[in-house]
């Protein structure tokens, strides 16, 4: 039988009131408990589980559909607002995706926070958070051994969300997860293109496993370093991708123009030179 510290929606003991409701709900938004997009229960539900009266929840519902937090779908349930695509506003992503310098001042930045993270979660996590991190890394081993890319980014992101709540840093928690979002999103580059890099899976996987050890351990000068030598690798490959790219289409332009001179009857030898036999 579930215990209220168990329960996502426990009881509430005393003063059952719309304000108590919303401080709840809010608290597991705060906390990362509760995601964008995530559902809530039915209305009868959840008033039970927090033992309130459906009008009181409603009101409480209201109150943070009108703070932003939830929104509604008539007839669908009720979600947890996006609020993390929020950080960022639109405007400045845009701005930030036509940039490539923006690129390295975000590894720059992601180094600094992946470091600080960690080294908060080698600390701080609790056995629930090493059992999480334990569970992602084993779903990373079968992503790389059955050749599925797609998989291993997605646990890679999810890797990186669990050493975010492991630290237990609510302001880091919210930060990390709207960089992943704009990672996700492909803002700042493509994340297939450093899995192009060579032997990339396999040594992202082990700088992740890395950090698992080192945050298990609770050795946190261990997992900030292994955290930080893990971006300086992305660092690496996405500059080395970059380098790869702007030849791609500096050759391409050269293969172009040499068969529009071709086209033309153009020799594409070197002419002739001008110099008077014997010139210097």
């Amino acid at each position: 039988m579930s215990t209220g510290e168990d329960k996502l929606f426990s009881e509430i003991n005393h003063s059952r009131t719309a304000d108590e409701v919303v401080q709840r709900i809010e608290l597991l938004i705060l906390e990362g408990v509760l995601r964008d997009g995530d559902r809530l229960p039915g209305e009868r539900d959840l008033s039970q589980s927090l033992d309130v009266s459906r009008p009181i929840l409603r009101e409480a519902l209201k109150e943070l559909e009108a703070r932003g937090l939830l929104v509604s779908h008539h007839g669908g349930g009720t979600y947890v607002a996006d609020i993390i695509g929020q950080v960022f506003s639109r405007p400045i992503t845009d701005l930030i995706s036509r940039h490539a310098r923006a690129t390295r001042d975000y590894l720059e930045y992601r180094r600094e926070l992946e470091g600080l993270t960690a080294e908060l979660a080698a600390q701080r996590a609790t056995e629930t958070d090493k059992a999480l991190l334990s569970r992602i890394i084993t779903d990373m081993r079968a992503a790389h051994a059955s050749g599925k890319p797609e998989e291993e980014l997605s646990a890679d992101v999810e890797f990186h969300n669990a050493i975010g709540e492991a630290a237990h840093n609510i302001i880091l928690l919210h930060t990390m997860r709207a960089c992943y979002r704009l990672l996700s999103e492909g803002i700042f580059f493509n994340r297939r293109a450093v899995f192009a890099f060579p032997h990339a899976r396999e040594r992202l996987l082990e700088q992740h496993i890395a950090i698992h050890d080192a945050v298990v351990a609770g050795n946190a000068p261990a997992a900030k370093a292994a955290a930080q030598a893990h971006i300086d690798f992305v660092i690496q490959a996405v500059e080395a991708a970059n380098r790869a790219d702007e030849w791609g289409r500096v050759a391409k332009l050269r293969l172009i123009q040499r068969d529009q001179s071709s086209n033309n009857g153009r020799s594409l030898k070197t002419p002739p030179s001008n110099k008077t036999e014997g010139s210097a």
